[in-house]
C-alpha cells in the first residue's frame, strides 16, 4: 500500500487513524534555512502542533526517527531549534531513545568565528520501548590482541573485566553515521535535486531497517523529494506521505513510482 497525500501535513494527518504508524522517518524544516518555493511557514505554531499528531498516529512501540539541524544564527548565537523540538517531543510522552548524528562529507563554509558545521541529528524517539531493532551491523576493523583486556567503570570507581567475543568479524552499528552528501552523491535519482533539501537514500534505508519490519507502516508528512517512500516500497514496507507543494509532490510521485 502506497498512500501519497498532496496538502498541509496538519491536515491531512487528521485522516491517519490512531495508533497506525509504525515508523515515521522525516526531516523537517531548519529554521528558515531554505524558503521551498515560498511556500514555508515554519515555527512552533507549526512543529508542536505536528510533532503531537506524530505522537498520536504512532502505534505504541513505534519510532519516529526526525532528522534536523538549526539552520541559522540569531544575534550571533545558534536558535537551538533542534533541541526544543526534542524536548518536546517528550512533553508529547515519546522517549528520547537515541541521539544519534548524521555526519556530512559536503557542506558550506562556516562564518569566519566558527568551525565548520559537519553534522546533523537524528533524534529517534519512541512510543515506549521500540518494538523493532533490527540493530545494523559494520565490520568489525578493530580486533583485539588475546593479551589484551577490556574493562568497564563501576559505580564505586572500580573496574571490572568485560568479556568479548574474540574473532567476531561484524559488530554493532555507530550511532553517528558517516554519508555521503552533496551534489550528485546523496542518490542516482538525479530528478531528486530539484528539491532543495535532499538525504542521502542510505539514511532511510538503515532506519527502516532497523526500526520496521516488512509490511509494517512508514510515514514521512514531510514528503519532500520521496526519498522515505523510494526506499519503504523497495523494502517492501507500506507507505504513506504527505507533501504540500505540488512541485516537489510530482517529484516524489515519480522517484516513488506512482505516475
Amino acid at each position: 500500500m502506497i498512500n501519497l497525500m498532496l496538502g498541509d501535513c496538519l491536515e491531512r494527518m487528521k485522516e491517519i487513524p490512531d495508533g497506525s504508524i509504525d515508523l515515521t522517518v522525516t526531516s523537517p524544516p531548519y529554521d528558515n534555512l531554505r524558503t521551498y518555493n515560498n511556500t514555508l511557514d515554519w515555527g512552533e505554531h507549526i512543529w508542536k502542533p505536528v510533532l503531537q499528531e506524530l505522537f498520536r498516529v504512532t502505534s505504541q512501540g513505534g519510532v519516529v526517527v526526525w532528522v534536523v539541524g538549526d539552520g541559522h544564527t540569531k544575534s550571533g548565537g545558534e536558535t537551538l531549534t533542534s533541541f526544543k523540538q526534542a524536548l518536546y517531543a517528550v512533553e508529547c510522552g515519546f522517549l528520547m531513545h537515541d541521539t544519534m548524528i548524521y555526519q556530512k562529507n559536503s557542506y558550506p563554509f562556516p562564518p569566519s568565528n566558527r568551525y565548520y558545521q559537519q553534522f546533523e541529528y537524528m533524534f529517534v524517539f519512541s512510543k515506549g520501548r521500540p518494538k523493532t531493532a533490527n540493530i545494523q551491523e559494520q565490520p568489525n576493523i578493530w580486533k583485539k590482541d588475546t593479551k589484551e583486556i577490556s574493562t568497564t567503570r563501576q559505580a564505586d570507581g572500580t573496574t571490572k573485566e568485560m568479556k568479548y567475543a574474540k574473532g567476531k568479524e561484524n559488530r554493532k552499528m555507530d550511532n553517528i553515521w558517516a554519508l555521503n552528501t552533496g551534489y550528485m552523491r546523496t542518490t542516482k535519482d538525479k530528478i531528486a535535486y530539484a528539491h532543495p533539501a535532499i538525504f542521502p537514500d542510505v539514511l532511510a534505508e538503515r532506519h527502516i531497517l532497523t526500526w520496521s519490519n516488512t509490511g509494517d507502516v512508514v510515514f514521512d508528512p514531510m514528503l519532500g523529494s520521496g526519498t522515505t517512500g523510494k526506499i519503504a516500497k523497495q523494502l517492501n514496507r507500506n507507505f504513506i506521505g504527505i507533501e504540500k507543494d505540488a512541485t516537489y509532490f510530482k517529484i516524489a510521485q515519480e522517484r516513488i513510482g506512482v505516475i
